[in-house]
């Protein structure tokens, strides 16, 4: 029997993923959640096989859910569920030790299988996604531009950037000049724009 965790924050999506999850004989949902930040402790508390985690969640993020969990519990496995294909949001799943990523409007039995094949080790990726990110390039911006960005993105203005990640307003505003510039973008939201298209924040 493989255990299951799934976290998702639409509640008529994670009804019908876990009923669907239901009907298979070898497949057992022991927690459901719909915040980020229960992933971890609740995780630890029901111990599955499998996480199966939404990217876009409130609270912690699941990308940043599944890499805290990779560290607090390395033998649960992390599917990805995501209606998004971006190549840089696929990039950075592979960096935070994901074992699947697999786009929602894939059929309902590709997620079980997925789900069977995550458990036994194996790596699942929708094969046009891999080959978007293979032609893709490789996210230009440093990891303290991408944060910086990340938090604009998020609407954070330069002050309070500047207060949560601990350094002076002129140099945010320098590593925002550097992502506009490294972008090719017009100004900061185009290059929140960019960044996002590519899944780079």
């Amino acid at each position: 029997m493989v255990k299951v965790l799934l976290a998702e924050d639409m509640h008529m999506v994670r009804g019908a993923l876990v009923a669907l999850l239901g009907l298979e004989e070898d497949i057992k949902v022991v927690a459901e959640l719909a915040n980020g930040d229960e992933i971890v402790p609740t995780a630890l508390q029901c111990r599955p096989d499998v996480a199966v985690i939404d990217i876009d969640l409130p609270g912690t993020d699941g990308l940043t859910a599944a890499a805290q969990l990779q560290e607090a519990m390395p033998e649960c496995s992390t599917l990805i569920l995501t209606s998004l294909g971006r190549p840089g949001t696929f990039r950075r799943a592979l960096a935070c030790g994901v074992r699947g990523f697999i786009l929602k409007d894939a059929p309902p039995r590709e997620l079980a299988q997925a789900i069977r094949r995550v458990a036994q080790g194996e790596r699942v990726v929708d094969p046009d996604l891999m080959v978007a990110a293979w032609d893709s390039g490789d996210n230009p911006l440093t990891e303290r531009e991408t944060e910086v960005l990340r938090l604009a993105a998020d609407g954070a203005e330069v002050t309070e950037i500047a207060g949560r990640l601990f350094l002076s307003v002129g140099t945010v505003r320098n590593y925002l000049t550097s992502a506009v510039v490294k972008l090719n973008a017009r100004n900061r939201l185009d290059a929140v724009r960019i960044a996002r298209e590519a899944g780079w924040v």
